[in-house]
């Protein structure tokens, strides 16, 4: 039966799972300064389980509620109701796999509110997959952050059992095994690309020294503000405890919109394009390789027979779809990269199909395409579904492909240099050129 009732705020003590009696767990949302942790309840209750309800309104929270002598006191709770549910540990959901937790920066931003229903809803990671969500933001939208809780809260995802919201990330990204990196200062009128990358890079550089410190050893780290590939370079060396195989920068946007106008130009729907991949820098430097892609298992070149469109207006139409996307509806395509930050996950944690791969960037330290080393760079992947991945060896480059590869591999390596003083490696030295690379619609 559940009870309601009403009072001034209290104190909290949590509660753990004992394996040898029971299992408790709570849906409430702790308020502090900096933290705040929503844990969701149960799939359901069984008619032996106790379910007490206090409903907040009006800013007041529960008094303890007193079962057989014993106390259990709560913070605030957020939202409409509290409740807590207690099941004998042989009524625990048999079919799920142990909880992941997963870190997400950036959580009241536009890509946010897409992606983390997606993530919630089982979509990324699996059916039988339960998560928590820890969200990350700032201060001025912390009191939004309490409005994504509510929604995931009314929701009623079964697999999200955990929500934490907080500013402090050496909080938030306790015991993360995985940390999707979205939060980033945009790119403002007049502001220079090296501006940026001081700026931006200063956050990636204390967000990889807060997961080096709390996060869980082999956590896998997906940065996605921009400019992404430097600042996953900069994550990665202010987090020398975490693998740096781990990191990536993401291009899976990049790729999808590649494979969407090759579709488009051959006649032919998205699942018959493959083996596309992004090379380089997540700049109008990129590489989207149409050599070595295939449509329907065949080369591109053979299928598209305008090979002066693939070499001038097929990257072109790649760099240039999100600026076309602002002009068409007013607004930046967080919808796409939320999926594609879905894709990009979902290929790590999927075997990829035979003969086929994927674009990520990631850290070139032993590639065999002799690109520079001790950079990002996105380049072909495969993955055997545990959330690693291996470079593609088998790829051709040519002449074309190979000069084009240079000018991305250049620019990082330009970039590299901006940011020395955030890397450890010394005096930052800044010469990125006269020509503004950033993409169309990331500015």
């Amino acid at each position: 039966m559940a009870m309601a009732e009403l009072s001034t705020p209290k104190t909290t003590s949590s509660t753990f799972l004992n394996s040898s009696s029971l299992l408790r767990l709570s849906s409430k949302l702790h308020l502090s300064n900096q933290f705040r942790h929503l844990p969701l309840p149960p799939l359901h209750a069984t008619p032996s389980s106790r379910i007490s309800c206090s409903v907040s309104q009006n800013n007041q929270t529960p008094v303890a509620v007193q079962d057989n002598g014993s106390v259990k006191t709560k913070k605030e709770c957020y939202g409409v109701f509290c409740l807590t549910y207690d099941l004998k540990a042989e009524e625990e959901t048999k079919s799920w796999k142990k909880m992941i937790s997963i870190a997400v920066s950036g959580a009241a931003g536009m890509i946010s509110n897409h992606l983390l229903f997606k993530l919630a809803s089982g979509a990324v990671f699996g059916p039988d997959q339960p998560i928590a969500l820890k969200l990350l933001g700032s201060d001025r939208s912390i009191q939004a952050l309490e409005g994504v809780a509510m929604e995931l809260e009314d929701s009623l995802f079964p697999l999200l059992r955990e929500v934490d919201i907080g500013t402090d990330p050496y909080e938030v990204f306790q015991d993360v095994e995985w940390a999707l990196l979205i939060g980033a200062k945009p790119r403002g009128p007049g502001m220079e690309r090296a501006a940026l990358l001081d700026i931006n890079g200063q956050i990636f550089a204390e967000q990889g020294k807060a997961l080096n410190a709390v996060a869980s050893p082999n956590v896998k780290v997906l940065v996605v503000g921009n400019p992404c590939n430097t600042n996953a370079l900069i994550c990665l060396k202010n987090a020398p405890n975490i693998p740096a195989k781990n990191f990536h920068a993401l291009t899976r946007l990049d790729e999808n919109r590649a494979k969407c106008q090759l579709a488009l130009k051959a006649g032919v729907f998205y699942d018959k394009v493959s083996n596309m991949t992004i090379w380089g820098n997540h700049s109008t430097t990129q590489v989207p390789d149409f050599l070595n892609a295939r449509i329907n298992g065949r080369p591109v070149k053979e299928v598209i027979t305008d090979h002066k469109w693939l070499e001038e207006g097929f990257t072109e139409s790649v760099q240039k779809r999100g600026g076309l996307l602002i002009q068409k509806w007013g607004r930046s395509s967080a919808a796409s990269t939320a999926v594609s930050i879905v894709d990009a996950i979902k290929s790590l944690v999927t075997p990829t199909p035979e003969g086929d791969w994927f674009s990520t960037g990631v850290y070139t330290n032993g590639n065999p395409y002799g690109i520079a080393e001790d950079l990002v760079f996105s380049m072909p992947c495969r993955s055997k579904g545990d959330g690693d991945y291996e470079l593609v060896k088998d790829v051709e480059i040519d002449d074309y492909l190979r000069n084009r590869i240079a000018k991305s591999e250049a620019e990082l390596l330009a970039e590299k240099q901006c940011v020395a003083h955030l890397t450890g490696e010394g005096i930052a030295f800044c010469d990125l050129g006269p020509v503004d690379t950033m993409l169309p619609g990331e500015v």
